[in-house]
């Protein structure tokens, strides 16, 4: 006689719930903790003027890929976003004497005012066209930061004072000024994080597949490109603050063209559309320009190198390849989009 099991009742060769495999929540769980600890404890065994530096860079390619990830938009000229707002942030901290969040604000809003304007002349195009009304603009704010009397030209602004964050903080410190750059990129991310997964961010998502099919279902495509640019280019200017009152200076290498291939060049290296792969990105580039610079040998050659490399062995980037493999589906790690 067969031996029949009840479909409610576990068989005894089913193994246990306790020794099923993690799901993807607590898996996500496990690595933003882990995460977490790392950035803590990082300035204990690593320079934290390095730290800073990578931390900024991260923060401006997540920025970055906002628009080119989940909008579908590849603009050439985010420096101005960035280099910008380290002027607006360095200005009013050494000139006007205000104190490093409101210097840091300041900057901001200035990323976002040029953002606005610059995406409502860019985003009348599309494609390539896209890409080159973005150069062109960001050009003619270069040339404006070399005229200008307040940048004081290639001198840039120099000897910024860092000051009290909240008079409370002494950021002069290492220590202080670290854990004040890290609590910014955390909160940069979270930002980011909420933004591509609420319905503003869906709707950006089926504008990047399918541009045409979102205006036939009513969307104002123009609007949401619109609030996407001025968004990216909101958290790129807080990069720049931050990295102006890290150094003490911002000069015109931050807005010239460079940086902004300097940007797409870590977006590619980690991953386009992935939460993590613009930080990854900018850890491999910032750390090859550090470590090698002592080298004498071209450190563009090295990083010319390892992109032919990821371009040809992994097309979708570091985390991108990451996120297409079975380790990643199975542990429930994956963030595509």
């Amino acid at each position: 006689m067969s031996k029949t099991v009840s479909p409610n009742v576990p068989s005894r060769d089913a193994p246990p719930l306790a020794e099923t495999a993690p799901t993807g929540r607590s898996a996500r769980l496990v690595v933003m903790l882990v995460a977490l600890a790392l950035l803590l404890a990082a300035p204990f065994f690593v320079y934290p003027v390095f730290l800073m530096n990578l931390i900024c860079f991260a923060l401006f390619a997540c920025a970055f890929n906002v628009l080119l990830g989940y909008t579908g938009l590849l603009s050439f000229g985010h420096a101005a976003f960035f280099g910008g707002a380290a002027y607006f942030t360095a200005h009013a901290v050494k000139e006007w004497g205000l104190s490093p969040e409101l210097g840091i604000l300041t900057g901001v809003a200035g990323a976002a005012l040029l953002g606005l304007i610059m995406g409502y002349f860019a985003i009348r195009r599309q494609g390539i066209y896209f890409s080159m009304i973005t150069l062109a603009l960001s050009q003619m704010f270069f040339f404006f930061c070399v005229q200008v009397p307040f940048t004081h030209g290639e001198d840039g602004i120099q000897s910024v004072p860092r000051g009290h964050l909240f008079g409370l903080v002494d950021l002069d410190r290492p220590l202080g000024m670290y854990y004040t750059v890290a609590g910014i990129f955390v909160i940069g991310l979270f930002f980011i994080w909420r933004f591509v997964h609420s319905p503003f961010g869906m709707i950006l998502r089926s504008i990047r597949e399918n541009e045409q099919r979102a205006i036939s279902l009513g969307y104002s495509v123009a609007r949401y490109k619109l609030g996407a640019f001025v968004f990216s280019a909101s958290l790129a200017g807080l990069a720049g603050a931050v990295k102006a009152l890290v150094f003490q200076f911002a000069t015109l290498t931050d807005v010239a063209w460079q940086m902004s291939g300097e940007v797409i060049l870590m977006t590619l290296l980690g991953g386009i559309g992935t939460m993590f792969g613009p930080i990854f990105g900018a850890a491999l580039v910032i750390a090859l320009g550090n470590y090698l610079a002592t080298t004498g040998f071209p450190v563009t050659i090295i990083t010319g190198l390892v992109f032919m490399v990821c371009v040809i062995l992994f097309r979708r980037g570091l985390v991108g390849e990451f996120n297409a493999s079975r380790l990643a589906q199975k542990l429930g790690l994956s963030d595509r989009s």
